[in-house]
């Protein structure tokens, strides 16, 4: 039955069944309060909105963050919002899709294409995991080297024995994960809280920031900051993570259960996603303020950033938060990595392996080139693996995106929940707006390199 893709097509727009649930030891697990009010309701749904915040302020931002500052001020703080908004969006729509159709988007593509097709998105998705996973294992090894002095190639090391840790805390509860990763968030919330305190950046300047320049298109050098900053910032893995997660929930399953369900888990993410705006904004904000002020306008990398902030400030303790900062940052995408890449194999390839073994995997895929690059070009090496963790991650990011747009404005596939006419057109737009920026900042990219 499950590969009758005829009657499914008929009866459900699927032209294959739906086989599994997405993350079955998680799956239904926490409780939902039929007869509570809005904010008890509120807090039972609040924990996947963060899960999927921190790939929005992981290590593969800062850099772009800490560019952006330095060189131009606040002006590019409005392309930070407007990705933001876009990530709103996105993830608002992946919401809908676990909900109304009780499938993560892996399972949906699978459901959906042919297996040919299906196999291609699953290894384009692996490759993006492994890049996301790159971009964590540099900024945690290197966020070491600040703290403690241990050795980049060490430092990348470490972090495989992360895989020990995060066995332990998936065997105590989904409940348990979502509380570190709120509380990580909260220490790097506070430590830019801080920075922000130290640099005593110009509030005038701030708000003209968020009002978005012509110069952003007719200057090449902020354009490719700035689509820059829109690949660093929208992540295909949370497109995945977040269709799953938001499944966690055992709320009723009927037409008026899932609809409370998409309206608090929709809220619940945009509440998270505009903390991830905040802390974007502060690294771009201190960097301007601290940077650009003294006329350090070259400053593009975490470690040079880190060995100017203090000096630079008078305050002795600021390289120390921005270190301690960035450690939370590599450690949470951690977590929610090890999720995303189970819920991908398992999605696409109905393949169960022991979460365990999957982190082991996909972290010994990004150790061997961090520690290569790191052993033979030491820091400068790091800053490009860093950088081109993120060119993939923009190369992949449409083959996450379109499929999402495409099931969630079917009606076949949705019923009732389908996107409304104004939502399709603009999530339709958005989508092309990122195909077009990321095909731009790809040929710069390259064009730069072999240059």
């Amino acid at each position: 039955m499950g590969d009758n893709w005829t009657d499914a097509t008929r009866l459900t727009g699927w032209r294959r069944f739906s086989a599994q649930v997405s993350l079955p030891e998680a799956y239904r697990a926490l409780g939902v309060p039929q007869r509570a009010g809005f904010w008890r309701k509120m807090l039972a749904f609040s924990g996947p909105g963060y899960m999927v915040a921190v790939g929005y302020m992981d290590p593969g931002n800062w850099a772009t963050d800490i560019a952006a500052g330095s060189r131009f001020n606040y002006t590019l703080l409005s392309v930070i919002m407007l990705s933001n908004l876009m990530a709103i969006l996105l993830q608002s729509l992946a919401v809908r899709l676990g909900v109304a159709t009780g499938r993560d988007l892996a399972q949906a593509c699978r459901d959906h294409y042919s297996p040919r097709v299906s196999f291609i998105l699953w290894v384009l998705c692996e490759i993006a995991i492994v890049a996301c996973d790159l971009a964590e294992v540099i900024g945690s090894a290197i966020a070491l080297n600040l703290l403690f002095g241990i050795p980049l190639v060490w430092g990348v090391m470490l972090t495989a024995l992360d895989v020990i840790l995060l066995l332990m805390l998936q065997n105590r509860g989904f409940r348990l994960l979502e509380a570190i990763v709120i509380s990580l968030i909260i220490v790097i919330g506070v430590c830019f809280a801080a920075e922000i305190i130290f640099s005593r950046p110009d509030v005038s300047g701030i708000l003209r920031g968020f009002i978005p320049s012509p110069q952003i298109i007719t200057d090449s050098g902020m354009l490719y900051i700035a689509i820059g900053i829109l690949g660093a910032t929208v992540m295909p893995h949370n497109l995945y993570l977040h269709s799953s997660v938001v499944q966690t929930r055992r709320y009723e399953l009927s037409a008026a259960g899932k609809r409370e369900a998409i309206r608090f888990a929709t809220i619940d993410s945009t509440i998270a996603l505009m903390l991830a705006l905040f802390i974007n904004g502060a690294i771009l904000v201190v960097a301007a303020a601290t940077f650009h002020r003294t006329g350090n306008y070259a400053v593009a990398e975490i470690q040079d950033a880190y060995k100017l902030l203090s000096p630079l400030l008078g305050v002795s303790v600021a390289s120390t938060l921005f270190a301690i900062a960035l450690l939370a940052s590599g450690q949470n995408s951690t977590l929610t990595g090890t999720l995303a890449g189970q819920i991908v194999m398992e999605g696409f390839l109905n393949i169960r392996l022991r979460p365990w073994l999957r982190r082991l995997i996909t972290r010994l895929v990004a150790i061997v080139p961090a520690i290569i690059v790191t052993a033979l070009y030491g820091e400068s090496g790091t800053a490009q693996l860093l950088i081109f963790s993120q060119v993939v991650l923009s190369m992949q990011l449409s083959f996450a995106v379109f499929p999402l747009v495409k099931f969630t404005s079917d009606p076949r596939k949705m019923g009732e929940f389908v996107n409304p006419a104004w939502l399709k057109w603009l999530a339709w737009t958005v989508a092309v707006i990122i195909a077009s920026f990321n095909i731009w900042l790809l040929l710069q990219t390259f064009r730069e390199w072999i240059g």
